[in-house]
């Protein structure tokens, strides 16, 4: 019985904790919607590294207010002691994508020797980086690249990246034009470009808003191109230093 008195107890003392929390939370939510409604939607409200401050998540950006909402802090943390940055690490955590629910089936797929090690692009046919990226790419080892075409940089990125992916062979299509600019096919009027679609919708839901975005196994992700040798290392680390 004294067993289950303490636990009880425990239990009371923490659901006692978080109602501070709670209200916390409320309040900065009504307080900063209220006074700065041009604010995108707040996704989290949690307590920061600091007392008395709190983190407001939007997407995969980090600010900082005070418990009351009024004060609205616009900066990064930085804890000297460890040479930490708090504010990044946080960013990196909340931009952190679960690889296993990524709809590949959307994705132009390619791969050189055993494709054991999996990475995901998000490109638009007219990314000129992109393009150098792809030839860093190509010099990898053992490697399956998976590509969501997205075509956000405007002008015909639309028409190319329906040309590509309504080709007979799209993947094939795809790497023809990124590396030697070979010319795309007309698409037919009759293709299913739905998947367009349905890339950029997941571009927006993962917070992708330029390219190229890279996606390592591990969830993390890379902003921008990258080197073949940077690229290894980063692959070998997301894969905890297997090659």
């Amino acid at each position: 019985m004294k067993s289950i008195s303490t636990r009880l107890t425990l239990l009371a003392a923490l659901v006692t904790a978080a109602l501070p929390a709670q209200a916390n939370e409320a309040a900065i939510r009504k307080s900063l919607t209220t006074l700065q409604p041009q604010l995108p939607k707040i996704d989290e409200v949690r307590p920061g590294p600091m007392p008395g401050l709190w983190e407001v998540r939007f997407g995969n950006q980090i600010k900082y207010t005070d418990a009351t909402g009024t004060l609205f802090f616009d900066g990064e943390i930085h804890d000297l002691k460890n040479q930490r940055n708090l504010t990044e690490e946080r960013v990196v955590a909340a931009s952190r994508i679960d690889f296993s629910t990524l709809p590949l089936k959307d994705a132009l797929m390619w791969k050189n020797g055993s494709g054991k090690r999996k990475l995901v692009v998000f490109a638009d046919p007219n990314c000129g980086v992109c393009r150098r990226f792809e030839q860093a790419l190509q010099e990898m080892k053992d490697i399956t690249v998976y590509t969501f075409v997205i075509p956000i940089l405007g002008g015909d990125s639309p028409e190319k990246s329906r040309a590509i992916v309504c080709a007979k062979d799209p993947t094939a299509t795809y790497l023809a034009w990124m590396l030697r600019a070979e010319s795309l096919p007309k698409s037919t009027a009759n293709c299913d470009a739905g998947l367009i679609e349905r890339n950029l919708a997941l571009a927006n839901k993962v917070w992708v808003s330029g390219t190229p975005a890279i996606v390592l196994p591990d969830g993390n992700r890379i902003p921008g191109a990258v080197g073949a040798v940077e690229l290894e290392r980063r692959l070998q680390q997301a894969m905890g230093g297997k090659s």
